[in-house]
């Protein structure tokens, strides 16, 4: 089993990690609306490493039949090793390449607001925010948490999925997997 969690999650991790670099080299071009749209995109694409990681594991080491807890725990354990590829990744572009990162979304956040029409005092109320998620983003242990709620979720739907579809019971008259 852990030789399939770590090669699944690494490949998962390898996506996710090589889409964020090329995000940053690019993020000009790229900015926060779309930044959005293709981080996610690539967890998705990425997070099908746990579908392909569980069925290894059901069909090389559990003999064919694998049940719903244990495929939980492989796609999990897929899935946590992708994601620490991921926050690994950002923490060292973050602390290296973009220390500037939460002023630049702080401007990027008042900015929107300011577009859409926002009063003076919610204005106040967003710059005041902003401000204590900087400074709370200082905080490296809050930077890494913070990091691993964006792909954590999409992997444990993903996990979900994948625990429910492949422990499904056979059907009467399905054959018996040898």
């Amino acid at each position: 089993m852990r030789k399939i969690v770590l090669t699944f999650g690494l490949l998962a991790g390898a996506v996710l990690s090589a889409t964020m670099l090329l995000s940053t080299l690019f993020w000009d071009h790229i900015g926060f609306d779309k930044g959005m749209y293709v981080g996610y995109t690539s967890m998705v694409l990425a997070f099908l490493m746990v579908w392909f990681g569980v069925r290894s594991y059901r069909d090389n080491a559990a003999g064919g039949r694998v049940s719903f807890v244990r495929a939980f725990v492989v796609g999990l354990l897929i899935t946590l090793v992708a994601s620490s590829c991921y926050v690994a990744t950002w923490e060292v572009i973050y602390y290296n390449v973009s220390p500037d990162f939460m002023d630049k979304y702080s401007a990027y956040a008042i900015d929107q607001a300011k577009k859409s029409g926002a009063s003076d005092a919610k204005l106040a109320q967003i710059r005041k925010e902003m401000a204590d998620a900087t400074a709370m983003y200082k905080n490296p242990l809050v930077n890494v948490a913070m990091t691993l709620l964006e792909p954590l979720p999409v992997g444990l739907l993903f996990t979900l999925v994948t625990a429910v579809a492949m422990s499904r019971r056979r059907r009467v008259g399905e054959p018996a997997v040898a």
